[in-house]
């Protein structure tokens, strides 16, 4: 059989395993709380490995690798600020809103839980979250698509289109019927493949060069040789500071601060079986970030050092993880690591899904009123994810389009709308609806604008000025709207501090 075969039996019988955990959760699926939530039943061993598969996506295997051999070190506050970000969302978010979304009508939606914590009759907080998420989610989703034409493109040299759509029909299919259950036990899985791909990569490529002071030297001959073909534009990739100023690390450093916001990250710690179990969870989710998260890094790092000395060019640079697995091991073993990136790509986009599902049938349809069964909700449920999921493969037909780019932007909507709202909301009894409805609109606005003058995002991350501009129109409409009157918000607030 030839090489590509190989890899193809490894990565179809990858598919099949995830269509198979996805038949399995189709069946203990029988309400929307069922298909939305999993009945708040993840233990936190399933809850870390699933909220880290889902949040890392392509990003963690192709782009983070990408951005590391070209550009070195510096690239790695993105991952030191995701990792800091991710430990205080488990340590502070997660037991307070598993807590507060069960205290507060047992909401099993951001919106839903935005608009019960602040008694908002007008139902216009709940309409501005819901369409928020479908927004940035589609740019999301479309992300991951693009991830799967690329990838597919560059291991098999397929046509983009077909390796975009391969990756959104599997990832369709086992989401559609498996739901949150679904989505989840498959973020399980995945989450491990990706675990022992990002380590066996850095790893086995250390050998083959011949040692750790072999890898250094040859990754600081690859600077020597860039330097002295560019000497307007000096490397050196082992250094966390070098080429870049305060305000490019800090810039970069601030994606931690998207954690606070992000729905598909945050509904993990609503489906937890209790706020106790946060702790336990916490601890697994930051283990396993630390060591993917270093394997990324390495794995761009090393590469580069590998391909300067066997002479070979790599045309883009977010495959390097890709071509090195093809050219270490044996072509099913390559197979199986290749399918490692589907993994995080699939995971990402399954857990958004869900997401924008619920927006449109918990937040935006049931909210005028219709009286559904328990199976139509269902039923809706799974057109929603249908919907979302055709439009975000439009959107990714083109196959220029950046992924950590389009990453970066819907990262940033979700972290400068929702998060200083997420936080205010746990911690803040004066935050009033109208200031957290004024505060979301602001961030978004902000990131929308800002993410879109060249001129801004190259001196800043987007997600900065939106975050800060959300947290000061929150606080200063809800100093002038807030009733501390209002006995029932201070009693469920009151019995979620009770709690912790």
């Amino acid at each position: 059989m030839t090489d590509q075969t190989y890899q193809l039996i490894a990565i179809g019988l990858y598919f099949l395993a995830m269509l198979g955990i996805g038949y399995y959760a189709y069946f203990q699926t029988t309400s929307l709380d069922d298909y939305m939530l999993a009945g708040r039943k993840l233990s936190p061993g399933v809850a870390a490995l699933s909220a880290g598969a889902s949040d890392m996506s392509g990003w963690l295997l192709m782009g983070l690798p990408g951005a590391i051999y070209v550009s070195g070190l510096v690239e790695a506050w993105i991952a030191i600020g995701l990792t800091i970000g991710a430990y205080l969302n488990w340590r502070f978010v997660a037991p307070r809103l598993r807590s507060y979304t069960e205290v507060s009508n047992n909401s099993i939606t951001l919106p839903s839980f935005l608009e019960s914590r602040f008694r908002d009759n007008t139902r216009l907080l709940r309409i501005a979250s819901g369409l928020i998420i479908l927004v940035f989610f589609t740019f999301y989703v479309s992300s991951g698509m693009v991830a799967g034409g690329v990838f597919f493109e560059a291991s098999f040299g397929t046509h983009y289109l077909f390796g975009m759509l391969l990756v959104a029909g599997i990832t369709l299919t086992y989401t559609l019927f498996g739901g949150f259950l679904g989505a989840s036990l498959t973020d399980v899985a995945q989450g491990m493949l990706m675990f022992a791909a990002l380590i066996i990569i850095p790893v086995t490529t250390v050998f083959v060069l011949g040692g750790i002071d072999e890898t250094i030297a040859a990754i600081n001959a690859a600077d020597a040789a860039h330097n002295a073909a560019n000497p307007d534009n000096p490397l050196r990739r082992t250094s966390l500071l070098f080429g870049g100023s305060i305000l490019a690390i800090l810039s970069a450093a601030s994606w931690g601060l998207g954690y606070f916001g992000q729905p598909h990250i945050i509904v993990r710690f609503m489906a937890l079986r209790s706020h106790a179990d946060a702790k336990v969870g916490r601890r697994i989710g930051i283990g396993w970030m630390v060591l993917v998260a270093s394997g990324a890094v390495l794995t761009g790092l090393i590469g580069a050092g590998y391909f300067h000395l066997s002479d070979r060019t790599l045309d883009n640079p977010e495959t390097v993880f890709l071509v090195l697995s093809q050219i270490l091991f044996h072509p099913f073993i390559a197979g199986l690591v290749l399918a490692a990136v589907l993994a995080a790509i699939m995971s990402t986009i399954s857990s958004q899904l869900l997401v924008c599902s619920s927006a449109l049938v918990e937040d935006l349809y049931k909210i005028f009123g219709r009286n559904l069964s328990a199976q139509t909700q269902v039923l809706l449920g799974r057109l929603g994810v249908l919907v979302v999921a055709v439009i975000a493969a439009l959107l990714a037909i083109d196959p220029r389009s950046n992924i950590l780019g389009l990453v970066a932007f819907a990262w940033a909507g979700f972290g400068a709308a929702f998060g200083p709202i997420i936080l205010m909301s746990l911690f803040w009894r004066r935050l009033s609806a109208m200031g957290a409805l004024a505060g979301m609109i602001a961030g978004a606005v902000v990131v929308g604008y800002w993410g879109n003058v060249p001129e801004l995002k190259a001196q800043m991350y987007e997600i900065v000025p939106g975050f800060i501009a959300c947290a000061v129109v929150a606080v200063v409409v809800s100093l002038v709207t807030s009733r501390r009157d209002d006995e029932e918000i201070q009693r469920e607030f009151s019995a979620m501090e009770a709690r912790h």
